[in-house]
Order: structure tokens, then sequence, then C-alpha cells
């Protein structure tokens, strides 16, 4: 019967690798740990080493731009490609770091891709999604008006039945708890509605409006101001104000990450009316309603953040 030998060390200082003598040896080689002092660490994603406190949603051109001349946002492209636009906002109780994109196209489906986007590269502590709707309130939701919202119906889902005939059915979500504290505390400091001085050089005088409201969402749209779909939102609440394509999708996501161990940003959604969900609807007031969207969103800031 044969025995492995081998050769051990003693005392200080000794030190043998990768040697076997004797019948049957062997050498098994373990990766020694690098000291901890010495290993390189690993890439951190701009999430990881800078907080930012609110990630922007935008569709249109237009609002971007808007966002980008109010706020002072500079264009930012990251390794992969995805273009951003970030900035800071000086407030009394500090600094805001402000960052935004653009989705890909209207609805609900690129917004939720959007939001992952800034999720993944920035982890804002709220989201964001500002620019136009149409107005389906005659009171409140008039060109150039804006509609603060916290709550959500989406208005999409529906059974058909088989003699004719459609029963929507409506999903409602409302932001946390605490943006819509904040969004209380801006109209109980300046009033409902808000009125404030329009900004573009050739409506310098004209005054618009801010009202607290639901927004109504889906994959239409509207442009009939007979639409099912209207009769259906001023049935379930008389507070839906506005409609659009993407709010759905934020609140829905939001949902949909409520179950992460992190914390789960907060939402709002800031809509300027560009048109009246009628057939007049059209492109002619997208810059106007964009602009007083991100305005009210500035002026929105010290208390969201």
């Amino acid at each position: 019967m044969k025995t492995n030998r081998g050769i051990s060390a003693q005392g200080n200082g000794n030190t043998i690798s990768n040697n076997a003598v004797g019948d049957h040896a062997r050498v098994l080689v373990t990766p020694s740990a690098e000291p901890a002092d010495t290993r390189a660490a690993g890439p951190s994603t701009p999430a990881e080493q800078d907080p930012w406190d609110i990630g922007i949603v935008t569709i249109l051109s237009e609002e971007l731009r808007a966002l980008i001349d109010e706020l002072k946002l500079e264009r930012h492209k990251e390794p992969g490609g995805l273009y951003f636009y970030r900035g800071e906002h000086v407030t009394p109780d500090g600094t805001i770091r402000i960052v935004a994109t653009q989705s890909q196209s209207q609805g609900q489906r690129s917004t939720m891709a959007a939001l992952e986007n800034l999720r993944r590269h920035y982890a804002p502590r709220l989201w964001a999604l500002v620019g136009v709707g149409g107005g389906i309130h005659d009171e409140h939701a008039r060109i150039g008006n804006v509609i603060v919202s916290t709550e959500v119906v989406y208005y999409e889902n529906r059974k058909v039945h088989p003699l004719g005939g459609v029963s929507r059915r409506g999903e409602h979500r409302q932001a946390p708890a605490q943006v819509v504290h904040a969004v209380n505390a801006f109209f109980t400091a300046h009033g409902t509605p808000v009125r404030i001085n329009g900004q573009l050089p050739s409506r310098s005088s004209q005054e618009y409006e801010v009202y607290p409201g639901l927004i109504g969402s889906g994959e239409a749209v509207i442009a009939d101001r007979d639409s099912d779909i209207r009769r259906y939102l001023a049935h379930y609440n008389e507070k839906v104000l506005a409609v659009d394509m993407e709010a759905g999708g934020l609140s829905q996501y939001w949902q949909e990450n409520s179950v992460h161990d992190g914390t789960n940003p907060g939402w709002i959604v800031i809509r300027g009316v560009s048109d009246n969900a009628d057939a007049a609807k059209g492109h002619a007031h997208h810059e106007l309603a964009a602009r007083n969207a991100a305005r009210v969103l500035r002026i929105l800031l010290p208390d969201l953040c």
C-alpha cells in the first residue's frame, strides 16, 4: 500500500506553494484573497453615487424644452446612449437635484420604459409627469390653465357585451400620502385656484389658473365632446378635470414597484391644458400649456422636495 508524502513548513516567514512530493501526491491550488485595501471596487451607477430628488418624464419636445428653459437643465448623454437633462434648483431649504427625460412615443408603455430608465440610472425620490393634456371641465380646465393631480383614473379597462354596448371598469390610484400633503400645503398657502401671470412674451398680461384635480388616462386621443369616455369620467367623478395618455402608466409603474425593499418614490402629474378634447383639438397651444406646466412645477418644488 502506497501512502502520500508531502512537505510542511513551520516557523515565521516560511511560505510553500504549489509543491507535492511522494506517490499519489497532488497540488490543490486555492486563489489567495486580495487584501481588502487593494481590491478594486466595481463601477457604481449614478444613482449610487449621487441621490437625485426628482425625475421628470415628458412626451413632446415642447414639454422638454419648456422644462430645460424653466429649470436651466443641461443635456447629458449616458454611456449606453440615453439622453437625460440635468440640473439643480436652489430653494430656501436646500438644493434640489433634477433629471428629466423624454419618452420615445406617446402612451402608457413608453412612459413606463422612460420611468425605468430614470430609476435605473438616477433612482429619483419623486417621479413627475409634466406636460400638456386635454381639459374636459368647462369651468376649471380652460386652455392655458394647469391641473395638478395626485389621483389618476385609468379608463381603458372595459367589457364588450355580446349584444353590443361597453361597460367600463376604471382603476383609481392615488399618490403616496406625503405627495398629497405637499400639494395640499401648496394650495393652502396660495389659494384655490392659484393665479399666475403668463410668461410668454406675446402673452405677458395673460393670467392662468392652477387647480388640483383628477386626471383621466387611457390610450385614446379624445377629440369628441360627446365621447363616451368623457361621459364615463364625468359620471365616475366630477373632479376629473383633464385627460392624457400617460398618467395611467406612471401610476401603474409606481404600483408594481411598491413591492421592492427600497423606498418607492412618490409621483405627481402636472398638465397644462392645451385643448378641450373636442373637434378643435390641435397643436396650436402646446407651447403655452407646456410652459405653464413647467413653471408650476418650479413653483411647487419647495413643497414637493
